[in-house]
């Protein structure tokens, strides 16, 4: 058990390694067209007959297929491959004007981790989310950390200029959707959500 929980937190700490490499990579490169986002979140929810934990907002996270059922601007998401911890989805996102649609891959670390990676969209250049799940109060097992991590760079500078206009809402729109989604199957907070420092 030791060891399998140490392989898991060293996949996790390649990921978050890899995605520091590859915002500093762009940063360094960045035309404008290059948006991103990073928070981290301590969430809670009350359970009857189980804490919540970083399971069930993995559970929620990891949902692909049912993302055209809560995730905002997600019109269609349906998977086309899945094997143990990874899986590929046809996802189509829009809102207007822009209508986008693409292949996703997905990786899974149960309990702990999602990655999507798009590169085949006809808008982006890239697309690419990460949710970390950590243990939240020590007092309390019905909480969590959520590190939530968005970068995205459209191929027209047209499109990326007018996401200066709707970015910022999009995102707290999607990250809002997982945790009501997450309410609505595991029960009501427990806890005000914070927000933390990264």
């Amino acid at each position: 058990m030791y060891r399998h929980t140490l392989a898991i937190e060293q996949r996790i700490l390649q990921c978050k390694n890899h995605c520091i490499k590859f915002h500093a990579k762009n940063m360094t490169q960045q035309s404008g067209k290059m948006k991103e986002y990073e928070g981290r979140k301590l969430v809670g929810f009350q359970l009857l007959e189980a804490s919540f934990s970083m399971e069930q907002i993995y559970t929620v996270v990891a949902d692909v297929g049912n993302y055209k059922k809560f995730v905002p601007f997600c019109k269609k998401s349906d998977i086309i491959y899945r094997k143990e911890n990874f899986l590929k989805a046809n996802l189509v996102i829009g809102f207007p004007p822009l209508t986008e649609n693409y292949t996703s891959e997905v990786s899974m670390i149960p309990s702990r981790l999602v990655k999507a990676d798009c590169s085949d969209g006809t808008l982006f250049d890239h697309l690419k989310t990460l949710w970390i799940f950590s243990p939240g109060l020590k007092n309390n097992t019905n909480t969590c950390v959520i590190d939530f991590s968005l970068s995205f760079e459209f191929k027209s500078i047209i499109h990326s200029h007018m996401s200066n206009l709707f970015f910022n809402e999009i995102v707290r729109q999607m990250e809002n959707a997982f945790l009501q989604e997450a309410r609505k199957r595991y029960g009501k907070p427990c806890l005000k959500t914070v927000r933390l420092e990264r």
